[in-house]
């Protein structure tokens, strides 16, 4: 079984480049605060690495 994390929006995408804008979208996400599971993939990874300063992931056991 594939291991997953749960990445969390902290604050707004307002402001942010159109290609940050749509990571954001890709992951599944678009407001503060709201949460979604993703599984672990390199590609997953890239795009959290691309806009870490809009999340935070944490580890789902």
């Amino acid at each position: 079984m594939a291991k997953k994390i749960k990445i969390t929006q902290k604050i707004s995408q307002i402001h942010t480049l159109k290609s940050h804008k749509a990571t954001i979208k890709a992951l599944g996400l678009g407001r503060p605060n709201y949460s979604v599971i993703q599984n672990d993939t390199p590609q997953i990874r890239g795009m959290i690495d691309k806009v870490k300063y809009l999340l935070k992931v944490e580890e789902v056991k």
